[in-house]
């Protein structure tokens, strides 16, 4: 047990670690129950009650052969050897006792259908010799035999099939991939935690040879038992766990120890796992890693599973790649190793409807944000729209700062509860007619202020109504040159 210090803001949290060879801190495991897919990739499914459909094996006789474990396949090929040679050399042996060559085989005038045959283990040799090719040149078949000549080529054509099918099957079983499969590895834990701010299941794969796995693969199946609405019960449902089939992240570039991601979401089987019913649900994850194997050119497929017990909620896998002078270093001894981190142990579904409970809070405060803003935009258009005025018309709306004070009051939402309110009557009706933007807003605006004969002093507010002089016209407070040319100017 190890331990290692992780940095989460400003502060350190003391994380405990674990290998394969170390126990958890986890709740005692529950009782083992069957698998349907072994950690060693095999399938526990065995087929009975046959009956006559057993005939289908024999119809394929040599994937049959080739099925079988290793000491059925090497007794069938000596058994399969030894029975033809024996068939084959009791032929030679019966044609030399039914022409009489056993008898005369010392005679010198005497010409046998195979020289030197006495009896059957000479007879036994010469098939020996013939069907391998020897040739020792003591016994050899005559011209005075032609039952013996046909036998000869029975034998042949026999010896060619029997070699081809048996020597083919012996190397079809050595050069099968399943072996190759045995340098893939995967990871003994999956890990449930946080990866770039989402809930993601996590495993491991490594690949131990420096020959490279082509074309290699990677799919999930999670199976789980349930019931239908119609109330069908399923013992072994397979449901596909998306491991980037839509973003080509299943496509393995298999040199280095690669982590496998599945993001939990509304689409992942686990939406509703959490920690908490990881304690009583049933669930077994097959892993199926396909490749083309480089050095042979021949498909292979490993396989493992993971079971509820073997996944860790909490944990993520220790880094195992290291950059050393001139390449990079994988350490297998930290392969299956996993430390604990901070993860909310609540499903995603419950995340989301945490989040969805705590939204109408924060609404108001984010429309209130926006309005402000928008605010502040047609404050700003305005002060650029007037600084293109003539300089007479911006004289003779009084005060230069009058329109600039009046919208910041309608943006302030410090000061008043709501910014329409303190609005003239036709700036609210002008910002109530849908369809307006802000611009047209902005230009009506400023034409209204610019505008002295259109303005009354009733449409202001009452602060503006108090700086006007009460009720008497915006004249009154302009400088005398100014009143005089607006009296000539309107009159």
């Amino acid at each position: 047990m190890s331990a290692l210090r992780r940095k989460f803001g400003d502060d350190y949290q003391v994380v405990t670690t674990s290998s394969s060879g170390s126990g958890f801190n986890q709740p005692a495991p529950k009782k083992k129950r069957q698998r349907f897919v072994d950690k060693n990739g095999r399938c526990n499914v065995q087929h009975g009650n046959l009956g006559s459909e057993t005939s289908r094996y024999l119809s394929d006789l040599f994937t049959t052969l080739v099925d079988l474990k290793w000491r059925w396949n090497l007794f069938i090929f000596i058994l399969t050897y030894t029975v033809a040679w024996l068939f084959m050399a009791s032929m030679w042996w019966v044609i030399a006792y039914i022409r009489g060559d056993l008898n005369k085989a010392y005679d010198k005038d005497y010409t046998p259908c195979v020289a030197n045959v006495y009896n059957f283990p000479s007879a036994f040799l010469f098939f020996i010799e013939t069907e391998a090719t020897i040739g020792y040149g003591f016994r050899y078949i005559t011209d005075k035999c032609p039952e013996g000549i046909i036998l000869f080529l029975f034998q042949s054509i026999l010896g060619s099939i029997v070699d081809a099918f048996l020597i083919g099957c012996m190397f079809i079983k050595m050069s099968q991939p399943k072996k190759r499969a045995e340098t893939l590895m995967f990871s003994e834990h999956a890990v449930i935690s946080m990866r770039d701010g989402k809930l993601t299941l996590m495993f491991r794969v490594g690949n131990l040879r420096n020959s490279h796995m082509v074309s290699a693969q990677i799919r999930c199946k999670l199976l789980k038992s349930r019931q239908t609405p119609e109330g069908e019960f399923l013992p072994l449902d397979q449901l596909e766990l998306d491991v980037g089939f839509s973003t080509g992240a299943d496509q393995l570039f298999l040199v280095s120890p690669l982590t496998i991601c599945h993001v939990i979401d509304a689409k992942s089987p686990f939406y509703d796992l959490s920690q908490r019913s990881m304690q009583t649900e049933q669930f077994e994850i097959v892993v199926i890693l396909e490749g083309i194997v480089e050095t042979t050119g021949m498909t292979c497929q490993a396989r493992t599973s993971y079971t509820e017990d073997e996944v860790l909620w909490g944990h993520r896998f220790f880094p195992v790649i290291s950059l050393e002078e001139g390449f990079f270093k994988v350490d297998y001894s930290q392969f299956h190793a996993t430390f604990e981190v901070p993860t909310p142990p609540y499903s995603v579904k419950e995340q989301e409807e945490m989040l969805l409970m705590s939204s109408p809070l924060i609404a108001p405060a984010v429309s209130n944000s926006k309005e402000r803003n928008n605010s502040v935009d047609c404050l700003d258009g305005l002060d650029d729209i007037s600084t293109k005025l003539p300089p007479k018309l911006q004289k003779i709306t009084g005060r230069e700062d009058f329109p600039k004070k009046l919208l910041r009051m309608s943006s302030t939402t410090s000061e008043k509860a709501y910014s329409m309110g303190d609005l003239p009557m036709k700036l609210q009706r002008i910002s109530s007619v849908p369809g307006n933007s802000e611009e047209k807003l902005v230009i009506r605006t400023t034409k209204m202020m610019s505008d002295p004969m259109s303005q009354s002093v009733a449409d202001l507010p009452p602060k503006l109504q108090k700086l006007s002089g009460g009720g008497t016209r915006m004249d009154g407070n302009l400088p005398p040159k100014l009143r005089k040319m607006n009296s000539d100017r309107f009159t």
